[in-house]
């Protein structure tokens, strides 16, 4: 059994920001397989299961959502190494995803919350670009703080680039779930 986390915020105020592109990827994923995810209050996720593995969301927020990943996992009994977290990079340009095995977080609090809720760094990460607002400053743009830019939502322009970046990972996440 694999469990595929998306992280994220909670709430409609959220929904489309650069932020919260992992969880975008996982409702797209239940979306296209035809499941929902339920609110699961003791694991503070959404949960949905499909192909005999598991798929969710954190109900709380980015920097303390690794206690989401913990707790799903515990319920489920999924090692570490069968986690894939999704989440947004700010350190790939959009458009640009990896996946990657027993990596540091990069500053990502998503991800260092998950790190020390598993206790351990040794679980598959696909990680998102959302680019990083310094490129606007030397493009002169003046960008805005990494704070503000991860919680502001795609340009038009970026949104077909990461519709079809979300198509690319559901694909993978077909083939990893087999």
């Amino acid at each position: 059994m694999i469990l595929f986390f998306g992280l994220g915020n909670p709430g409609k105020d959220y929904d489309n920001t650069r932020h919260n592109l992992g969880q975008m990827v996982i409702k797209n994923f239940a979306k296209k397989n035809n499941f929902s995810l339920s609110k699961k209050s003791k694991l503070q996720s959404e949960v949905g299961e499909s192909s005999q593995n598991i798929f969710a969301v954190s109900t709380e927020y980015m920097n303390v959502s690794g206690t989401s990943v913990q707790k799903v996992a515990a319920f489920y009994k999924i090692s570490p190494e069968n986690i894939y977290v999704i989440h947004d990079d700010l350190d790939l340009p959009v458009g640009e995803w990896k996946l990657q095995f027993d990596r540091g977080p990069a500053g990502h609090n998503g991800v260092i919350s998950t790190i020390e809720n598993l206790g351990t760094q040794s679980f598959w990460r696909i990680r998102i670009g959302i680019s990083h607002p310094r490129l606007a400053e030397v493009e002169g743009k003046g960008g805005p703080s990494v704070e503000d830019y991860v919680l502001k939502p795609f340009s038009s322009d970026e949104k077909v680039l990461i519709s079809q970046t979300i198509d690319k990972i559901v694909e993978q996440i077909n083939i990893l779930g087999h």
